[in-house]
């Protein structure tokens, strides 16, 4: 059977590091307890284990800080926490907590052994991370009302509660809050086996017919990160329903990730620019980070918190003192000639 699939490039990216507005409806494919939350083994078995002693104590759960790459499932499992434990959730973010009244106005209106879930928790303000600090520890916040000579502490007693934390730079916390959570997991990306689970469970809730090669398709190319997977999972399925027959196979899911520019091993427009600039403006490397942000018109925290880990988990990117270096597998992946001094020496001896 032959497929047309043309040349529709979508505007909005299939890897971002926000939410993006087709990512509305991503609520109803988040799993609801540990039990259907699949990969992350380790965390999710030493989470098992906290919340089982929590709810046998009757106690709050320690505060949890979730901390990895974007898209790996840092809110889901927030959201799961909540479920386990049988209380509330309040969802915030960092940038959001203005002022300390914010953050006081939030904290006063939880109830016993709620939670509290912050994202981007290393964006808060240096004000308001203070009036976290003896509420997280002693849930207690101190609070001064009027100005002046006139102006009087009141100290107010808070129930006691959970903070998540959740951050994709979990070097930026400071050292106060960041010793002050008892609970720390990192998130790893996802292996194609696992990402292939999360794109038949996914499928089979948004009612699409999904074979397991196509599934496990998707999954080689999502960059080891669930949301990448949600979002091809839906844009495949529009290329099978318009120009195919409904079934995603793996000829469908490769030839409408080849309409969008995704290569077989999970390469966008955005990293293929990245490799290239380096390659033939700057000889390979080194150069900066900012310089390279600069010639290809992307942000640099965006270059760095959503490509570079990919690209360096492949080996086709390095981080060196004096920049960023391209390495051989990049030049024989792009199918470019490597350069002599490169191909003459050692892969590890060149780069340091």
């Amino acid at each position: 059977m032959s497929i047309d699939f043309g040349t529709d490039i979508y505007e909005e990216p299939i890897v971002a590091k926000t939410f993006l507005s087709e990512d509305a409806q991503e609520g109803s494919l988040r799993p609801k307890t540990l039990r259907e939350y699949i990969g992350q083994e380790k965390a999710k078995g030493n989470l098992a284990v906290f919340i089982e002693a929590a709810k046998r104590r009757n106690e709050s759960l320690d505060h949890v800080l979730l901390h990895g790459p974007p898209g790996l499932g840092k809110t889901t499992l927030a959201g799961i926490i909540a479920a386990e434990m049988g209380v509330n959730i309040r969802i915030t973010s960092g940038p959001a907590i203005e002022k300390a009244g914010d953050l006081a106005a939030l904290l006063t209106n939880l109830n016993e052994n709620d939670i509290l879930f912050v994202d981007e928790i290393h964006r808060l303000n240096r004000a308001v991370e203070e009036i976290l600090y003896p509420a997280m520890e002693d849930h207690a916040i101190d609070i001064i009302i009027g100005k002046g000579p006139s102006a009087n502490s009141i100290r107010l007693d808070l129930p006691h509660f959970t903070l998540i934390g959740a951050t994709t730079r979990a070097g930026q916390l400071s050292a106060p809050l960041r010793d002050r959570f008892g609970v720390t997991l990192r998130l790893e990306l996802y292996t194609p086996a696992e990402l292939s689970e999360i794109v038949t469970r996914s499928a089979g809730i948004l009612n699409v017919s999904i074979a397991p090669e196509g599934a496990m398709e998707i999954a080689r190319r999502s960059r080891g990160t669930p949301r990448i997977a949600n979002r091809m999972l839906r844009r495949v399925r529009d290329f099978a329903e318009v120009r195919a027959d409904g079934v995603i196979t793996r000829k469908v899911a490769d030839e409408a990730l080849r309409a969008l520019e995704i290569d077989a091993l999970g390469l966008d427009p955005i990293d293929h620019r990245m490799l290239h600039a380096i390659i033939e403006n700057y000889g390979g490397g080194p150069v900066g980070l900012d310089t390279l942000a600069a010639t290809i018109g992307e942000e640099s925290v965006t270059l760095e918190d959503v490509y570079e880990p990919y690209l360096m988990q492949l080996g086709f990117l390095t981080r060196t003192p004096r920049g960023r270096c391209v390495t051989r597998k990049a030049y024989e992946h792009l199918g470019l000639g490597v350069p002599a001094s490169m191909a003459d020496a050692p892969e590890q001896l060149r780069l340091n």
